[in-house]
């Protein structure tokens, strides 16, 4: 290391140095080979110098705010998804917030959402696709899932409809797509929004009605998760996008704020017009950057995590490939299971890029001493997340008063994932001879 000329010349040498720090210190985890017992985690990060040279380059610039790595990074999700917008944000539960909130936006007029409608939704799933929906004041309106696909009914659909209904929103269950073409029609039928919960499903492709499109992009506003245990990682991270221009600019309002000025941080006066317009109450010329045309949150991402999806970003195409030649594999090997387990099955028109490969244990199969086995060989394993979400103690106060939710039907499916199924992980890191061991010790566990 010797003096530099320039301060780009410093940055490289400081990459240059992380990179094969990279190479001596963080690599050879990856290519240790795999030995019996060692533990397979259902999720993980992978990575290489990219990410932490991306990361160091993001630092040096000091800039701790959304900035140059978000921008690149929102276009190129853009570019990569095929639409028009997208706002980076902090996480996919934030980026779940922030579609919903959009929908209640003054700008949507009669469509908007008010506190009291009601939005259909699955009760199988992760909690943060309802919570904003209780959190506002809505109704979510609950209905029962399939199995093996463990997406929303869609036969359900008609029944759970009322005078109040303004949306859907539901998740694509661990990559499966849940059918868009019936999902779809019923919503542009009655004039309702949806909420693709893209969160577990980014890369998953649909063909609707004959055009292949990436789930997240059929729906009015998609959402995506950058979690460590997801399709691609920022740390904490996650995406909301559309090709709606009305609902973008709701969404970035809600994001920043609620403030009505769209100049990104560190700028003023894109438009010209910073201290010459009304707004509500407000004297003539109140300073644009501080008038708020919505009750908003501060949902940014740093440019240290965007800079790390940045290079997460190009790897995302072989990480999806990865996903499916492992599911493809675990379901190969456990043929012959059927009699004991339900493997799980793509939906119609649906090339899933997969988060996890889902069993249900048929009747007479004990699902804890299946995990127990399967835990204790070093396999990490995940239930349907909430299982049935209305069962936990977050609805005790509105179980016991009866009121804030609705379920339609009966959740019969629901509430047998919840006692009978889990899951184990495909992402891109697990090896063949890992998923060989998976395999054997599945099978193993059922002759107990």
């Amino acid at each position: 290391m010797g003096f530099w000329n320039s301060e780009e010349e410093a940055r490289e040498e400081i990459k240059s140095i992380v990179a094969r720090y990279y190479k001596d210190f963080k690599k050879s985890s990856y290519d240790k080979p795999f030995v019996e017992g060692d533990r397979i985690p259902y999720a993980s990060r992978v990575y290489d110098e990219k990410e932490m040279c991306n990361l160091v380059d993001a630092t040096l610039d000091f800039w701790l705010t959304a900035g140059r790595f978000v921008e690149e990074f929102e276009q190129k999700f853009c570019d990569y998804l095929g639409v028009k917008y997208c706002s980076l944000v902090n996480s996919g539960s934030s980026a779940n917030l922030n579609a919903f909130m959009a929908l209640t936006s003054p700008l949507l007029g009669e469509r908007r959402i008010r506190r009291g409608d009601e939005v259909i939704t699955v009760a199988a799933g992760f909690p943060t696709t309802v919570t904003p929906i209780i959190q506002y004041g809505a109704v979510p309106v609950f209905v029962d899932i399939t199995i093996p696909q463990y997406n929303i009914d869609v036969t359900m659909l008609d029944e759970a409809l009322s005078e109040k209904t303004k949306a859907v929103m539901v998740a694509h269950t661990l990559g499966n797509p849940f059918d868009l073409n019936a999902v779809k029609k019923f919503c542009d039928d009655h004039q309702l929004w949806l909420i693709e919960d893209n969160c577990d499903a980014l890369g998953s492709k649909y063909t609707y009605y004959g055009e292949e499109r990436f789930t997240g992009t059929v729906g009015d506003i998609g959402t995506s998760s950058f979690y460590p245990p997801h399709h691609m990682t920022m740390g904490e991270g996650g995406a909301v996008y559309t090709n709606n221009p009305l609902l973008h600019k709701a969404i970035r309002s809600f994001r920043d704020w609620g403030r009505d000025c769209v100049c990104p941080s560190g700028k003023d006066n894109m438009c010209g017009h910073r201290f010459d317009r009304q707004y509500g109450e407000l004297p003539l010329g109140y300073d644009h950057k501080f008038v708020y045309s919505h009750f908003g949150y501060n949902l940014k991402t740093t440019d240290l995590q965007a800079a790390v999806g940045c290079a997460q970003l190009e790897k995302f195409p072989l990480f999806v490939e990865r996903r499916k030649h492992n599911f493809n594999r675990l379901k190969d090997g456990l043929k012959g299971t059927e009699d004991k387990l339900i493997l799980p099955a793509a939906s119609e028109y649906a090339d899933p890029s997969w988060f996890g490969f889902l069993v249900t244990c048929r009747e007479g199969v004990d699902r804890n001493k299946i995990v127990s086995h399967v835990e204790s060989k070093g396999i990490q394993t995940r239930m349907l997340f909430a299982g049935n979400l209305i069962k936990h103690p977050c609805f005790d106060e509105m179980r016991k008063n009866e009121e804030g939710y609705r379920v339609v039907g009966t959740l019969k499916n629901t509430d047998r994932v919840m006692e009978d199924s889990f899951w184990v992980g495909v992402y891109p890191g697990l090896k063949d001879e890992m998923i060989d061991y998976m395999i054997e010790t599945i099978k193993a566990a059922l002759q107990m």
